[in-house]
C-alpha cells in the first residue's frame, strides 16, 4: 500500500511537470542523429520523435554520422512509416508535423571523423544549424545524437550564432568519435550553452532502478506490439526491447525548465562543471598514469621531421576490444611533431598500441587507468569552461550502480513510458 502511494504521488508529480512545460511555447529542436548507422537505438528515439512532434517544433533533421553509414535516406524512411500513422495520430491533436514539411528539414552532415583541427569543410547540415540559428529570436536547441561535427563547423564557419544555441549532447561513446570536433567547441567556445551527458542517459535503460515498474524487455509486447506502422517496425532493433539513449535529450525540452538545467526534468538534471580534463602525454603512459572517462587524452610526440603536409594522417593509435580493435588517426603537424587525441568512454585499465610506417612511432605501446568519476581533477592543461556548460551529476546518490547521474534520468522512466504507452494506444484505434 505504501508503495502504490508513492508511486501515485510520483506520476502525480511527473504530470505537474509536463502540464507546466505544455503551456510554454514549443520549444525549437533541431536533431543531429547518426540514425542508420551502427548503433539503432536511435531509429527507436526517432520513432519517439516523431509521435510527440506536436509538442515541439521540429527545425531541422540533420544526419551526422561520425561513426558507422548513417544517412539522410534511414531519416526519410522513419517519416514514410509516420505519415501513414499520422491519420490516428492527428485524431489526437492538430499540431503534428507534417510528413512534407519534416522532409523539406531533412539535411546531410558530414560523414566520418573532423580531422585534428576539429573541422572540415561546409554541409548541408552544418549550414542548416546556421540558418536555422539566424532565423528566429529564440534559442535553437541542437540535440545531438551522434557526433559534434557539424555542430563544430557551424560554430566554425558562423561562430556568431553560438549565443543562440542551446545544445544537449549524448556524448559517452559518442564523444570517443567526436574527439576533435569537441576539442575545438571546448577550446574555442567555452562560453556556449552546452549539456554534456556522458553517462546520465544510461539510465533510460539501466536495469538498476528500483522504482521503476516499467522494464525495458518487456514494454514493446505490452504496448506497441500491433500499434501502427511504427510500432511493427520497432520490433528490428534490438528485437523491440526498449534502449532510446538518445532520447533524454527530447525529453528535456518536453517535461521541467529546460533553462535551468539543475533541476528536475524527465532528461535529467545535472551539475555545472568548470573544466573539460586533458592529459599531455609526450610518450606512451603506463599504468601508474589514469584519466576520467570521457577526459581527453592528447598525444604530442617527437620525431623526425617529413616532407608531408601538416594535418597529414601518418600513424594509428590501435585499440583491442575483445577479438576486435578499433582504430584511431594520428596526424603529423610539422617540425617533427605528432598528434593524437583519444576519450575513453568507460572506466577500464585500457591497452594500445601506435602502428606507423615511421619507425620512430611503429611498435609502441601503452596503458592507461580510466577511472568512474567525471571530470576529476582540474589541471593546467584542461580546458576551462565558462558558466552555462553542465553535466552528470557527480554526487554518490545520483549513481545508478555504476552510472554517474543515471538516477537523474531513470527515476523518470516510468512516467515517460506510461505517457508514450498512451499515444502508442492511439495507433492501435
Amino acid at each position: 500500500m505504501k508503495n502504490s502511494a508513492l508511486l501515485f504521488l510520483f506520476l502525480f508529480t511527473a504530470s505537474l511537470m509536463l502540464a507546466q512545460n505544455k503551456t510554454a511555447q514549443k520549444p525549437r529542436v533541431l536533431i543531429s542523429t547518426d540514425i542508420g548507422g551502427t548503433d539503432p537505438d536511435d531509429n527507436q528515439s526517432m520513432a519517439h520523435l516523431l509521435m510527440y512532434s506536436d509538442r515541439v517544433t521540429i527545425a531541422g533533421l540533420v544526419s551526422s554520422p561520425s561513426y558507422g553509414e548513417g544517412s539522410t535516406q534511414e531519416i526519410f524512411r522513419m517519416i514514410d512509416l509516420y505519415e501513414k500513422d499520422l491519420p490516428k495520430l492527428a485524431k489526437h491533436s492538430k499540431d503534428f508535423a507534417q510528413p512534407e514539411y519534416l522532409r523539406q528539414r531533412v539535411k546531410q552532415g558530414q560523414k566520418g571523423t573532423a580531422p585534428y583541427k576539429g573541422y572540415r569543410t561546409a554541409t548541408e547540415g552544418s549550414n542548416w544549424i546556421i540558418k536555422c540559428a539566424g532565423q528566429k529570436k529564440e534559442p535553437l536547441w541542437v540535440l545531438v545524437w551522434g557526433g559534434l561535427e557539424d555542430v563544430a563547423q557551424a560554430l566554425h564557419d558562423a561562430p556568431e550564432i553560438a549565443s543562440k544555441l542551446k545544445v544537449y549532447w549524448i556524448g559517452g561513446p559518442n564523444k570517443k568519435w567526436s574527439a576533435n570536433a569537441y576539442a575545438y567547441i571546448v577550446a574555442n567556445f567555452p562560453d556556449l550553452w552546452f549539456i554534456e551527458v556522458n553517462a546520465s542517459y544510461y539510465g533510460f535503460f539501466s536495469d538498476n532502478t528500483a522504482i521503476d515498474t516499467i522494464r525495458p524487455t518487456d514494454y514493446y509486447n505490452k504496448h506497441i506490439k500491433g500499434a501502427g506502422h511504427l510500432g511493427a517496425d520497432f520490433k528490428n532493433y534490438y528485437g523491440g526491447e526498449i534502449k532510446m539513449g538518445d532520447t533524454p535529450s527530447l525529453l528535456y525540452v518536453l517535461n521541467g525548465n529546460p533553462e535551468n538545467p539543475t533541476t528536475e526534468s524527465w532528461g535529467g538534471s545535472f551539475a555545472p562543471i568548470t573544466h573539460s580534463p586533458r592529459k599531455i602525454y609526450t610518450a606512451p603512459t603506463t599504468v601508474k598514469d589514469s584519466i576520467p572517462f570521457c577526459g581527453i587524452m592528447e598525444f604530442n610526440l617527437k620525431g623526425p621531421e617529413q616532407t608531408m603536409e601538416p594535418g597529414t594522417v601518418c600513424f594509428k593509435m590501435v585499440v583491442p576490444y575483445g577479438k576486435s580493435q578499433q582504430v584511431w588517426p594520428g596526424y603529423y603537424m610539422g617540425n617533427g611533431q605528432y598528434q593524437l587525441r583519444y576519450i575513453p568512454k568507460k572506466a577500464e585499465t585500457l591497452n594500445y598500441y601506435f602502428t606507423s610506417d615511421i619507425d620512430a612511432l611503429n611498435g609502441l605501446k601503452g596503458s592507461i587507468v580510466v577511472t568512474n568519476k567525471w571530470p576529476g581533477d582540474q589541471l593546467k592543461t584542461s580546458y576551462p569552461l565558462g558558466k552555462t556548460w553542465f553535466t552528470d551529476k557527480p554526487e554518490a546518490q545520483f549513481y545508478d550502480g555504476k552510472l554517474q547521474g543515471g538516477k537523474t534520468i531513470g527515476k523518470w522512466r516510468t512516467a515517460v513510458m506510461e505517457d508514450w504507452a498512451q499515444r502508442w494506444a492511439w495507433l492501435k484505434e
